[in-house]
């Protein structure tokens, strides 16, 4: 072939790359040249409070022994009676659930001796069995846990203030965090001399804030004299939305 010729072709391949990357390169510029939709992007706050409709609290019965049967014995005879009771008092078998229950070896350790450190002692066992109750009617749950001490009950956790059903607080919160929203980015709109457009995109961060529970020590120490005042407060639900506008001119 003529070396001519030859030439020719590359020097159209060259011209036909050059043209297309033209192409290319002109269209992304164009692509850039277009203006993008104005945006603007706030945050809202939304709160609902309600009162709570039940309780949720862990009573536990600790026994010590030298045997570990015999600990077991004490302990399943106090917790049998604390079922019985709370069962007849109306506490339904769907709101008692074990929670915990460990026997566990308790020892002595002698001081050390010319230096050298005895080996421990074996002087009885701990059983310990938990039992997490709800209570529906916030109305009996002093008496509940002063009946539940009186019949063996040695240790408590945090009363915990709940509702069953938290969907009409959290509509109610969601509504106020879009109106919360919805009030920023038209201050802010205003503020630029533009106006706010359509929704663009919206997400949702929900956050239950629970009252102060009631510590484990007071608990069972109120138990203990008597005098169990229960104060269930509110529970606030709180929504944070994210919401994305379009500005129109």
């Amino acid at each position: 072939m003529p070396l001519s010729r030859t030439v020719s072709r590359t020097t159209a391949m060259m011209i036909g790359a050059t043209l297309a990357a033209g192409i290319h390169a002109s269209g992304a510029a164009a692509e850039d040249a277009t203006p993008r939709q104005p945006l603007i992007i706030v945050s809202g706050e939304g709160q609902a409070a309600v009162a709570p409709d039940m309780a949720v609290v862990t009573l536990s019965v600790i026994k010590q022994s030298k045997t570990a049967q015999d600990a077991l014995d004490q302990d399943n005879k106090a917790m049998g009676a604390v079922l019985a009771t709370l069962k007849n008092g109306g506490i339904a078998e769907r709101d008692l659930q074990t929670s915990g229950f460990a026997i566990q070896p308790q020892y002595n350790y002698p001081a050390a001796n010319n230096g050298q450190q005895p080996p421990p002692e074996l002087v009885g066992y701990q059983v310990s069995n938990g039992l997490t109750v709800r209570i529906r009617d916030l109305n009996k749950l002093g008496g509940i846990i002063d009946q539940a001490v009186g019949l063996g009950i040695n240790q408590g956790s945090d009363i915990q203030f709940v509702n069953e059903k938290p969907d009409a607080a959290l509509e109610a919160a969601r509504k106020d965090a879009m109106a919360n929203a919805a009030a920023k980015a038209r201050t802010l709109a205003e503020a630029a001399g533009v106006k706010v457009g359509k929704v663009i995109e919206i997400t949702e961060n929900s956050v239950r804030s629970a009252p102060q529970p009631m510590m484990r020590a007071t608990l069972m120490k109120q138990a203990s004299d008597g005098t169990m005042p229960i104060q269930g407060g509110e529970n606030s639900y709180n929504v944070t939305v994210n919401v994305t506008y379009a500005l129109e001119q």
